[in-house]
């Protein structure tokens, strides 16, 4: 890493990264499912793909329905997932101290996310995060979602940051590849919902963190070099 990297702003994946949503998505999953006839699916086999979108998730959980038939429980979990958007979603263990973290060191903080912003900015504001994030991109928000830089790019726009200036945090390779094709700095979030047969080694980020804690970490460590 250059040795004359300011860090202005912190910027999050929201789902793995910054907020736990796997409870909530894999009960609207499997509310879906009850509803169309469907036995439940143990969460075991969901959470891995919750960064990659709800179809995801109803193909890894029900792989060999139709199309027709995947697309009516996609609007029934979405609709359920609306009206309970935060009923279980809490921050990942040591994120509200790393927030908290940032702010006391005058950083920015935002988030940049391919969820849509039906869902994102309920969800922010029921978890009293809106006020208090620089920035809010959602994957509908531009016109292109991660990993292309655009959405990258209207948060630093949003935050008035330069995108050299600011680190991504993901635990999807979309994600990593999106802060490098905005040339910003990368964190690979281990503890997030990594997918079977990801290896977040080969992502190219500048560093893998397996808590929220060694994000605080990772910050102080730019003072040293």
């Amino acid at each position: 890493m250059s040795a004359d990297f300011k860090l202005s702003c912190v910027l999050f994946d929201l789902d793995g990264t910054l907020v736990d949503t796997a409870p909530d998505l894999i009960s609207c999953l499997n509310h879906a499912l009850d509803i169309h006839g469907f036995d439940a699916v143990a969460p075991e086999i969901i959470k891995p793909f919750i960064s990659y979108g709800a179809a995801a998730m109803i193909n890894a959980g029900q792989p060999l329905l139709d199309d027709r038939l995947k697309a009516a429980i996609l609007e029934t979990m979405l609709t359920h997932y609306q009206n309970n958007i935060a009923e279980h979603t809490v921050f990942f263990s040591g994120m509200a101290d790393t927030l908290a973290a940032i702010e006391a060191q005058g950083l920015k903080w935002g988030v940049v996310t391919n969820k849509r912003e039906r869902f994102t900015n309920p969800l922010m504001a029921a978890l009293k995060l809106t006020e208090r994030a620089a920035c809010i991109v959602s994957g509908d928000t531009t016109a292109n979602p991660k990993p292309h830089p655009e959405p990258m790019l209207l948060a630093c726009k949003q935050a008035e940051v330069d995108p050299q200036e600011c680190v991504y945090i993901g635990d999807a390779l979309h994600d990593i590849t999106a802060g490098k094709n905005a040339q910003m700095k990368t964190l690979a979030a281990l503890y997030g919902y990594i997918k079977p047969g990801d290896t977040p080694e080969t992502w190219g980020a500048d560093a893998l963190i397996e808590s929220p804690d060694q994000i605080s970490t990772w910050i102080a460590s730019l003072s040293c070099r």
